[in-house]
């Protein structure tokens, strides 16, 4: 009896084994045609529009492939590691193996659909059966349209369209584990060889402090927050200063947990009560990150272009050490600082401080959000091609649902409000230390001895604002309204 060719399994932003809808159906039909299943994982950054990963999530994809790889053993699946444009790699590995059939999972960045369309064309005129299924969304991008038909460009009607739909996707069980069919072996990259991790220097010191990638380290952080921080979510979630949040968006930006496994985890959590205070809130961040991919979806360009067009003409003053003093965490601004280098040790920031480092940059200091929107594409763990984009567009008010250009917010009473004991800015300044909470998040108006006592120099051993936060302000609303009144409302 001839053995029928192995199956193959393309992982992408999908590094997980339950939930998986590509995964569950490649072991399902392994298992039935008695049959080998091969997985691979392709590094792609020469097809054409690709965007190159930031540095911080090539140290997590490197863990989370690892981890992944382990997963995959207990199955007995390999995973093979290729590099290089998907549009040679993948025929090149159905040719070496003789697979008819492939699994995968869709991705929503117009090049990478580009790619999967002309590969799933190429490979259907070849006789292989190619099968794609959706893990990384509660709801298609293309699923939730307005009355008229159209995208929708402001989130609560998008959310108050797609929640039900949402609530209906339960998750898939992970397939029991089972020894397949012994695969032939398949020449692979060795994961160390692509040089994901850094070296001299060694600067992930903080990550690897920090982070446990892979779908185990997310449903241990999935559980804890559930048990720990869920009922309080809506009143504690701006506190930079507490454990408050779930800190899953580095593991939902490869897969290794998904949406509708959160939102089960979270229904279970509360008892089905998922309109009380904090399982709404928390959901609603769900809601926020489908709305971000239906953005990218609709509008492919908003890593580099306003989806508000007239904002093309905004007179930004890019200014080089500006930008570095913002990206050092020396702009002199406390909260905005203290967020600044948790990102650089930690990879990942609160959600609260980002909108305050956003407008400071793009208002106060008027330089590009794009500039800012790179920075953070390089330094995030959770760098997301959907999310990051969305978010600087928010900040800067170009974006869909945007906030308002007059929307400025002041790092001095924003600290005063959510960190109001200093705690998070003593954390990641502790030049700032010893200064007590009355002058924590505006030491420039601490009398001369309570900076001798704290240790502080302002302008040496802690700078000086960048920019006077009325100075600022003024010259964001000005620039702001020369675009036209009308069109900036």
């Amino acid at each position: 009896m001839t053995t029928p060719p192995p199956l193959l399994l393309w992982f992408r932003n999908d590094l997980r084994p339950g939930d998986n809808p590509a995964f569950a159906a490649a072991v399902a039909t392994a298992t039935e045609q008695k049959t080998s299943l091969i997985a691979f994982y392709c590094h792609d950054e020469t097809s054409p529009s690709f965007r190159p990963l930031g540095g911080a999530v090539r140290w997590w994809l490197h863990q989370s492939l690892t981890a992944l790889g382990a997963d995959l053993a207990a199955y007995g699946i390999p995973l093979v590691l290729r590099q290089g444009a998907a549009a040679t790699v993948v025929p090149s590995l159905v040719t070496e193996t003789g697979a008819r059939q492939l699994f995968w999972n869709r991705r929503y960045e117009a090049a990478e659909i580009a790619v999967d369309t002309a590969l799933k064309a190429d490979l259907t005129a070849r006789g292989v059966q190619v099968a794609s299924s959706n893990a990384a969304l509660l709801v298609e991008p293309w699923e939730v349209k307005t009355g008229q038909g159209k995208p929708f460009q402001v989130f609560s009607p998008f959310w108050k369209t797609a929640r039900p739909l949402a609530a209906n996707r339960a998750p898939l069980p992970q397939p029991p584990v089972q020894r397949l069919s012994e695969a032939p072996a398949v020449a692979s990259d060795a994961l160390a060889a692509w040089g994901f991790l850094p070296t001299r220097p060694d600067w992930a010191a903080g990550l690897r402090e920090a982070w446990t990638p892979g779908s185990a380290g997310a449903q241990a952080r999935l559980s804890q927050f559930l048990m720990t921080a869920l009922k309080s979510y809506a009143d504690r979630r701006d506190r930079p200063d507490l454990p408050a949040t779930s800190g899953l968006s580095p593991h939902l930006r490869f897969g290794e947990i998904g949406p509708r496994q959160i939102w089960a985890a979270t229904d279970l959590a509360c008892q089905g009560q998922l309109t009380e205070r904090g399982p709404e809130s928390f959901t609603r961040e769900l809601g926020w990150r489908e709305f971000s991919y239906h953005l990218l979806y609709h509008q492919p360009q908003i890593a580099t272009r306003p989806i508000r067009a007239q904002f093309e003409a905004f007179p930004w003053q890019a200014d080089e050490a500006v930008l570095r003093a913002w990206q050092k965490g020396l702009t002199g601004y406390p909260i905005v600082d203290a967020g600044m280098r948790q990102l650089w040790q930690t990879g990942w920031m609160h959600n609260r401080v980002r909108m305050l480092v956003g407008s400071l940059l793009v208002k106060h200091l008027l330089q590009p959000w794009q500039a800012g929107e790179e920075w953070f594409w390089d330094t995030l763990v959770d760098a997301d091609p959907a999310s990051n984009p969305a978010s600087w567009q928010w900040v800067a008010g170009c974006g869909a649902d945007a906030a308002p250009y007059f929307r400025i917010f002041n790092p001095v009473l924003q600290g005063e409000k959510f960190d109001p004991e200093g705690d998070y800015v003593r954390r990641w300044v502790p030049e700032l230390a010893r200064m007590p909470a009355a002058f924590i998040h505006k030491p420039w108006d601490a009398p001369t001895l309570v900076l001798r006592e704290a240790g502080v120099q302002l302008g040496h051993t802690y700078p000086k604002p960048c920019i006077g936060l009325s100075e600022g302000r003024d010259r964001a609303l000005a620039a702001f309204h020369a675009l036209s009144p009308a069109e900036t409302a």
